[in-house]
């Protein structure tokens, strides 16, 4: 220092020698204002740098003395005059001796020293001042520093939490060959506090847990990955931009970051699906940034694929941008550590994780290209497990991740797994939950690629354990969408497995209760039409009649009231309209199986409640070609008759009933000839006579009728002697006669 310089130095400290002896007066007015005078006469004067210096080496351990005077008024002027002395002199670092440990004991031991919350952020403020301007020197301080940001960082006034922070990620930056080395004390306070109700806390304690991390050992990650995972669902969207600049900063500068790509990873992948699109360009950005800077880092790996650009797959999701070699590879080799990782998050209790998730696990894939194949068994067992999720968005991800499965793995190997699974439900709580995923399988494969294995997939769908298994509304509603993914991808190439696809609609329409599902399955049976150019359902049933009719018949041996095919039977000759009346001889044989006398009561009343109803409008339905007029006098002898004999019970009853509902049905409409009814008169006359007496009122009504038209149609023709034995019988009982 010149000669001057310390002349005016001495000038200085001799002003203001009776303020410094001030400052150990008993009177705190005083002291007071000696400590105000003394900061007007140094720093507030604008003397020189080197005068500056040298003064404030005089006045320091007067000033740090005041920082535990009793007023806090005092203690205020105080820290001002040391902050600015710090800020002002050239060489702050020379200060360090005694600053240093005075702050340590005010801020850093177990309990504060400093009750004035405003004052120990003043303090700390000018820890982060000292640590600014003093830089490398502060080295040899690292334990007074790491026990006073240790306490602060857990200090109840929240923006002193904040000024803790940041002091802490310019303390890393200044001095990290040594703060690596007790860098793990910082990481419990940072995590105790990384949950504060206030948003702008929890964001400098992130930012602060990037620096400490990334300076540090590295040995803390796994102590605060957690920690940052919970904060990505933060309701403060400058929080999560916090935890996704952290990590693609770790991503591209932590120095033993290849060790923990697999668990870094899903936490900037994540934020690429943020609801903010600023924190998703940010994670785009960065992740892009990885990706470049891992190719950059293993060329010699990557040469032959760098060499040879591999083009994206043919059919690669439309307007959906194709990441880069190093991002696709880094999730190539890291997808066998994700994958459970995946699994056990997607079954986490709390909704939001299981969403977040889900959108992960498209993101995923879209990466992973065909090398997800290797991974197809686990996927599809945690996409069975997702999809029976009750929050819907879950679910929808989740399908959104299998089309895209659909598009990266081959037809032939997803459909070996997956069409096991449709034959063998995952569960019988949710048995539709392959089928659900199978469809949107479907969704995401190519037409050319999928053409192949139409005939495999149908087969599957229309087996007996696939089709008529499971009558919940939800199973049926899958079925239907996977036959409607078929027809919309393949389109005309359908029609070589039109009539599977219409026994599984037909299928579901006969185990519906819901108008819903059996006009969704109508509408599919007519886009079936479509894709195959055919005018109407009708002429789809004309198509495959024969067949269907065959397949029922083939189990109708074994038909009960349970039997799905007696349902089946209802809807094909009921949609099929006139269609059914071409192929009343296939007809013929199956209905005198099933009605049977000693068949299933219920199954018998059923069908010939629907034989009824048919022959009502004969003329539209069993007519229509007037071939049934030819099998009517078999179906009266053969069919109705033997069901018209008296069996006791009411069931037995009930069947009468409908039996006799389907020979009025059969008269009135003249569907049989009087020529034909005249042959079978002799046994029919009885069986009807016999049902006036029926204890049912529908079925003594019913026979009354039947008599009726009988007599209207043979009536001229019959001998007396029948007329005879039949008009006595509707007469009403003789009165008896009086005593």
């Amino acid at each position: 220092m010149a000669v001057g310089g310390d002349h005016a130095a001495s000038d200085v400290l001799r002003g203001l020698a009776r303020h410094l002896n001030c400052l150990n007066e008993d009177n705190k007015a005083t002291r007071k204002r000696a400590l105000e005078q003394i900061k007007r006469e140094t720093v507030d004067k604008g003397l020189s740098s080197d005068v500056l210096q040298e003064v404030f080496l005089a006045l320091l351990k007067p000033l740090l003395k005041c920082l535990s005077d009793p007023m806090e008024r005092c203690r205020e002027t105080a820290i001002a005059v040391i902050t600015e002395f710090i800020r002002c002199v050239p060489k702050p670092e020379e200060s360090l001796a005694y600053l240093m440990p005075c702050l340590a004991q005010r801020l850093g031991d177990k309990e504060i020293l400093e009750p004035a919350e405003e004052l120990r952020l003043c303090a700390v403020e000018m820890l982060t001042l000292t640590v600014e301007v003093c830089g490398k020197h502060l080295a040899p301080y690292l334990n007074e520093m790491i026990n006073i940001l240790q306490r602060t960082i857990v200090d109840p006034f929240p923006e002193v939490k904040r000024e803790s922070c940041k002091c802490t990620i310019n303390f890393a930056k200044c001095v990290p060959g040594q703060f690596h080395m007790q860098a793990e004390n910082l990481v419990k306070p940072l995590m105790q506090t990384i949950a504060h109700q206030h948003s702008r806390v929890r964001v400098s304690v992130i930012e602060a847990t990037g620096a400490v991390i990334q300076y540090g050992t590295g040995k803390n990650v796994d102590d605060v990955l957690s920690h940052l995972a919970q904060r990505l669902f933060d309701d403060s969207p400058q929080v999560r931009k916090a935890v996704t600049a952290v990590v693609g900063n770790w991503l591209l500068h932590m120095r033993d970051r290849y060790s923990y790509f697999h668990k870094l990873i899903p936490l900037l992948l994540s934020s690429i699906n943020d609801e903010i699109p600023e924190i998703r360009l940010l994670a785009a950005d960065q992740w892009k940034q990885v990706g470049a800077q891992w190719e950059m880092e293993n060329e010699d790996d990557l040469k032959d694929k760098l060499d040879f650009h591999i083009a994206p797959p043919v059919f690669y999701p439309s307007g959906v941008e194709r990441p880069g070699l190093g991002c696709r590879e880094l999730v190539v080799r890291n997808l066998g550590r994700l994958v459970p990782a995946i699994t056990h998050d997607l079954t986490d209790w709390l909704v939001p994780t299981r969403v977040r998730t889900s959108q992960l696990l498209s993101v995923l894939l879209l990466h992973a290209e065909d090398h997800s194949t290797q991974h197809l068994q686990p996927l599809l067992a945690t996409l069975y497990r997702a999809c029976t999720d009750t929050e819907r968005d879950v679910v929808s991800n989740c399908l959104a991740a299998a089309k895209l499965l659909g598009t990266f793995v081959p037809p032939a190997v997803f459909l070996k797994l997956l069409l096991d699974h449709v034959a063998t439900p995952y569960s019988s709580s949710h048995p539709w939950v392959p089928i659900m995923v199978l469809t949107a399988v479907l969704q995401g494969c190519c037409k050319p690629l999928l053409i192949p294995h139409l005939e495999q997939i149908a087969n599957t769908l229309v087996q007996p354990d696939v089709c008529q298994e499971y009558e919940q509304v939800m199973y049926l509603e899958q079925l239907l969408a996977c036959v409607d993914v078929l027809l919309r991808q393949c389109e005309s190439d359908c029609g070589s497995v039109s009539l599977q696809l219409l026994q599984v609609l037909v299928t579901v329409q006969s185990l519906s209760a819901e108008p819903n599902v059996s006009e969704k399955a109508l509408e599919i049976a007519r886009c079936l039409c479509k894709v195959q150019g055919l005018d109407s359902v009708m002429e789809l049933y004309r198509q495959h009649m024969s067949q269907l009719l065959d397949g029922l018949s083939a189990s109708v041996n074994t038909w009960s009231s349970y039997s799905p095919q007696r349902l089946q039977l209802y809807v094909v000759v009921t949609q099929s309209g006139p269609v059914i009346g071409e192929f009343v001889n296939q007809l013929m044989p199956l209905l005198q199986i099933c009605l049977q006398p000693d068949k299933d009561p219920e199954m018998r009343m059923s069908i010939f409640t629907m034989l009824a109803k048919l022959l009502m409008d004969a003329a539209n339905t069993l007519d229509s070609q007037g071939l049934f007029h030819d099998e009517s006098e078999k179906f009266l002898s053969d069919i109705l008759l033997p069901n018209l004999v008296w069996q006791a019970g009411r069931t037995a009853a009930a069947v009468r009933t409908a039996a006799l509902s389907c020979l009025l049905a059969l008269l009135h409409r003249r569907t049989i000839t009087p020529e034909q009814l005249l042959c079978l008169e002799e046994k029919l006359r009885p069986r009807v006579l016999s049902a006036l007496e029926e204890d049912s009122q529908m079925g003594r009504l019913l026979a009354c009728r039947s008599l009726s038209t009988i007599l209207r149609l043979i009536g001229t023709s019959l001998h007396p002697e029948v007329l005879n034995k039949i008009y006595p019988a509707p007469l009403p009982a003789a009165p008896p006669a009086p005593g």
